[in-house]
């Protein structure tokens, strides 16, 4: 295996659009609701980032899950895939349930001491009754994206990325406007768009992939299921901490007002694009290492990781420059329009 800049980019390409999937919700849901009030595009920030909180423990155990499945690839013991895969993605629809029912309880509790503005507090809540259910479809879409970036065929996700964005732009309007749905509306739109996207991949992977070459037999196997949940578990908490970090810093600033929490809701949703870019390289980086580690290929990793890091300056630094021009340039025509008036 030797992975050219080519190679790399073409399995991160898609990646990066599936990771981008539920930014591009988020950033969507902020744009809509920025029409209907201060008040719904603040308590959106706030509910889309608790939220998301609960979604990075799924996703940080699908990264142990995708390691596990390369490393399978790699030795090219291609039935072992399919069963990881499998016993990742019970895991992760337990998981789903269990975290649906104790957010549904838990999430009022702990939300009426955090956040100051009544009218705010009950703005996420409605958000949050619509849009926790979200988590019975991303997390099997998770388990999904795991096993074909562990078998580096990605292009799959590029579909169901499209899908998602798709599906939830036209029915953010309808639900928003058009129903009347208000900030509910757009949970709901949220959540059937990550409906959509995981009906696309599981289609595909029913329908195009070999089950008997990959031993998708649906088959629990214990000893399996230990070896996915010893590798992943502990994976989970460090994406899920660094998103909880955010959710203080938006609880520090909604108490300076409402104002200030939906302009801060749209500056994180232009920054997570540098999110999207460092994880989607991060989770490509993973699965190659695997893969090169399960053919023996030992001598091959830090080449690659050089490649990979290279690939990230040579896309980040373009677009770091690009938002300071922008910077710049809307400063500069903000002191130009001031000057004009009289």
């Amino acid at each position: 295996m030797n992975y050219t800049y080519k190679n790399i980019w073409l399995i991160n390409f898609p990646v990066m659009m599936s990771i981008l999937i539920e930014q591009l919700i988020n950033i969507t849901d902020a744009i809509f609701l920025g029409h209907v009030g201060e008040i719904e595009l603040g308590a959106s920030a706030l509910a889309g980032i608790w939220y998301l909180a609960i979604y990075m423990l799924g996703f940080g155990f699908s990264i142990g899950l995708q390691v596990v499945i390369a490393r399978r690839n790699g030795e090219q013991q291609y039935s072992e895939t399919g069963r990881a895969f499998f016993q990742g993605l019970l895991f992760l629809s337990g998981l789903a349930v269990l975290l649906c029912s104790i957010s549904k309880t838990i999430s009022p509790m702990i939300l009426s001491n955090l956040i100051a503005s009544e009218k705010v507090y009950f703005a996420v809540i409605d958000y949050l009754d619509w849009r926790i259910w979200g988590l019975m479809f991303s997390f099997p879409f998770l388990a999904l994206r795991s096993f074909l970036v562990g078998i580096t065929l990605t292009k799959p996700l590029n579909k169901a990325a499209f899908t998602a964005v798709l599906v939830n732009i036209p029915c953010n309007w309808l639900l928003i406007f058009y129903f009347d749905m208000g900030i509910a509306g757009a949970a709901i739109a949220s959540s059937f768009a990550e409906l959509c996207s995981l009906i696309i991949l599981s289609i595909h992977v029913l329908r195009k992939m070999d089950r008997k070459v990959y031993g998708l037999n649906w088959k629990f196997d214990k000893n399996i299921f230990h070896h996915v949940c010893c590798v992943s578990i502990w994976s989970m908490f460090n994406p899920f901490i660094g998103v909880a970090s955010w959710f203080a810093f938006f609880v520090a600033i909604e108490h300076l007002g409402e104002l200030e929490l939906a302009a801060t809701n749209v500056i994180r949703s232009i920054s997570t694009f540098f999110f999207v870019i460092v994880n989607s390289l991060a989770a490509t980086t993973g699965s190659l290492v695997s893969n090169l580690l399960g053919a023996g290929q030992k001598n091959q990793v830090f080449p690659l990781c050089n490649r990979v890091i290279r690939l990230g300056y040579s896309v980040g630094i373009p677009l770091i420059i690009l938002f300071i021009i922008l910077k710049s340039a809307t400063k500069l025509f903000s002191v130009l329009l001031a000057s004009k008036r009289p």
